[in-house]
């Protein structure tokens, strides 16, 4: 496995550069090879490639390499549709191909489920979400040398990618880079620092420009001259989103509801990983007429619920965020679902207690990535005929999915929703069923 030009592993300190073969792909996406001084990590890898490489530091007790050539290609291997792959750290598998890239996907969430004792055998086929569909993303800026860097960080790092394309991003999101870099290099000082949240609605982009200005006639004039050229919906400024001009209402539509959500409102990242998860929520609470939505959000699932039978469905929308309340609220009252109850709530300190569940025949919960676990251990003890769990992290879905069962449910199906294409991230939809 070692070029016989260079010395064995432990003879250097240091970097020092390797031959390897590659041959299976690790939990982040890195290719796996091993030397007779243990494990090797090497980043944009595929197994069957041999490749030369430069050894960087340890991660763990293995090591980590800088993948430097590509002396043979693995069959997995693939080009790379994007200019920036490799630089820009938010794609990881763009180089493998569809095949192995979904089996390593997938694995992330057998082995989570595994590392729990979990059955694998409900897992479900793999939906998959087509590239340049994300409708919402937040980039970093800096003003340095007369210019505005605008993007995303490179891997592992505070340095920023100059974005001129994108594989991932609704292309209304791309186009726009150009006038949001020219206005922030009026708006900011050199050396000042910014994010920017983007998220493109039915009718226009809304941008959040997360960056202290000191707003005077001059700023508002800039402003207002980026939102006239890049023909945006809406445009808000501050650490937290304050509304600074609304050409028109930003409006997204939820199974027939138009919702305005907040600025730093939460919504699925595309339209297609939304559709896939409302169809699966849908299936999952079937028949039932009185389901508990936590974690609501903007109603994406509260909404759906009317149309999941002929028959009326009553809705307990719980949200603790009171601006993403306020815009389920609203859009409810513009559609006259009636059948719709909200609450604010926040489920971290006060979830649902064993008795108020006992109102619903199903509940739909939908966490941040840390889970819902002092919600689900209330859940594991209530008498809820069904419970549906929508998770974009496999590894806390499997540890509140082991209280449910533990509490007497039967996780019937668990099906992986890829609704980031060739990042580490997988969102997945669970149901179960009371024993």
């Amino acid at each position: 496995m070692w070029n016989s030009c260079w010395p064995a592993a432990g003879k250097h300190k240091g970097n020092y550069m390797v031959e390897l073969n590659i041959e299976n792909l690790g939990a982040r996406g890195d290719g796996i090879a091993h030397d007779d001084d243990g494990v090797i990590y090497v980043p944009y890898a595929v197994p069957g490639d041999r490749v030369a490489a430069t050894i960087k530091g340890r991660r763990g007790d293995a090591r980590v390499a800088q993948l430097d050539t590509v002396l043979v290609a693995g069959a997995d291997r693939v080009a790379a549709p994007c200019p920036h792959f490799t630089i820009c750290g938010g794609c990881a598998m763009q180089h493998v191909q569809a095949g192995p890239y979904q089996r390593w996907k997938l694995d992330i969430l057998l082995q989570a489920l595994g590392h729990r004792d979990l059955e694998t055998d409900t897992v479900e086929n793999f939906v998959t979400v087509p590239p340049a569909s994300r409708r919402r993303a937040r980039f970093a800026a800096r003003h340095t040398g007369g210019k505005v860097l605008l993007g995303f960080n490179e891997p592992g790092s505070h340095k920023i990618v100059n974005l001129e394309s994108c594989s991932i991003l609704r292309p209304a999101i791309v186009d726009v880079l150009p006038e949001l870099r020219a206005a922030l290099r009026d708006l900011l000082k050199s050396g000042d620092k910014a994010d920017v949240q983007i998220t493109e609605t039915e009718n226009g982009l809304d941008v959040w420009l997360v960056a202290k200005l000191r707003h005077n006639a001059q700023v508002d004039m800039r402003l207002a001259d980026f939102a006239q050229t890049a023909d945006l919906a809406r445009l808000s400024t501050g650490l937290r989103p304050e509304v600074v001009m609304v050409r028109r209402t930003p409006k997204v539509t939820l199974s027939g509801v138009a919702v305005t959500p907040p600025p730093d409102g939460f919504l699925q990242a595309s339209k297609a990983g939304e559709q896939a998860l409302v169809k699966l929520v849908q299936q999952g609470v079937g028949d039932a007429r009185t389901v508990a939505d936590l974690y609501a959000g903007v109603g994406t699932f509260s909404f759906a619920m009317g149309g999941i039978s002929s028959g009326r469905v009553d809705v307990m929308a719980v949200e603790g965020v009171e601006e993403q309340t306020a815009a389920l609220i609203a859009g409810r009252n513009a559609a006259r679902r009636n059948g719709i109850d909200i609450q604010v709530r926040d489920l971290e300190r006060r979830p649902l207690s064993v008795e108020e569940l006992a109102a619903y025949q199903a509940v739909v919960f939908d966490p941040p990535r840390a889970g819902a676990a002092r919600q689900v251990e209330l859940l594991a003890a209530a008498e809820v005929a069904t419970v549906v769990a929508v998770s974009c992290n496999p590894a806390t879905f499997a540890r509140d999915a082991l209280m449910l069962v533990e509490g007497g449910y039967r996780m019937l199906s668990v099906t992986p929703v890829d609704q980031f294409p060739w990042s580490r991230h997988l969102e997945l939809v669970a149901c179960f069923q009371r024993r």
